[in-house]
């Protein structure tokens, strides 16, 4: 769930605190920009008459999720928010903070497949490790790091808490130490759901794409891009 957003309307036409709705408020003297402040009587909070950081506006994580998932880059989201790029990324942080990642069921079937990308230059490889449900089609669990038993573990593990009935991945050898043999299934055809996911975060997202000026400076940030896009 995103948190409730700060409301840009005026204080004096309302007369309510825009953090607790009381109507308990009083001016409190102006800031350096000059602009009136008020503070609540019932929560304490100040507040200023209105907002120019237009950040501040309504349905902006929303509209913010929304380009997100349309592949628009930071520097064109900014562009059509009209919102500097450091305001937006810390506000893409915040968003996925804010977003659960899925419940999952017991006894599902999971395919489990890397994608490779880069983090600030092409020699500095990051890999997207992804399970994805067979029955419902989403993915449950992602992890982005390098190609190590550990980045693969911590999607792995999730998997086999969830007691999951079979587990499809490439011929990566170190599936075959992190899986029980009984679990784990490697057949031809077998991740092709996965893989074709692949194709379509190349496609959705700009940073993932082939041969592009776009791509990411930190981890954090491609972390987060992928749990809007996924569970936003």
């Amino acid at each position: 769930m995103i948190k409730n957003e700060i409301s840009c309307i005026k204080v004096s036409d309302t007369g309510v605190c825009p953090k607790c709705k009381s109507k308990d408020v009083i001016k409190n003297g102006f800031t350096k920009n000059k602009k009136q402040q008020y503070i609540c009587k019932s929560c304490g909070k100040r507040c200023i008459e209105f907002y120019s950081n237009l950040a501040y506006r309504q349905n902006i994580n929303q509209k913010i999720i929304l380009f997100t998932k349309e592949g628009l880059g930071i520097r064109s989201t900014a562009r059509l928010l009209k919102i500097s790029t450091t305001t937006l990324l810390k506000r893409i942080v915040t968003i996925a903070k804010d977003i659960h990642q899925p419940i999952i069921s017991r006894g599902k079937t999971y395919e489990v497949d890397e994608m490779c990308t880069y983090i600030r230059h092409k020699r500095n490889f990051r890999w997207i490790v992804l399970a994805f449900e067979r029955e419902t089609k989403r993915v449950v669990s992602f992890s982005v790091g390098k190609r190590t038993n550990k980045t693969l573990s911590l999607v792995l593990d999730i998997l086999k808490l969830s007691v999951a009935k079979k587990i499809f991945t490439d011929r990566l050898k170190n599936y075959q130490y992190l899986i029980e043999e009984k679990f784990h299934s490697v057949k031809r055809f077998a991740t092709n759901h996965v893989e074709r996911l692949n194709l379509t975060l190349r496609t959705h997202l700009k940073r993932l794409n082939r041969r592009t000026i776009c791509f990411s400076r930190s981890s954090i940030i491609l972390s987060a891009v992928l749990r809007i896009y996924f569970w936003g």
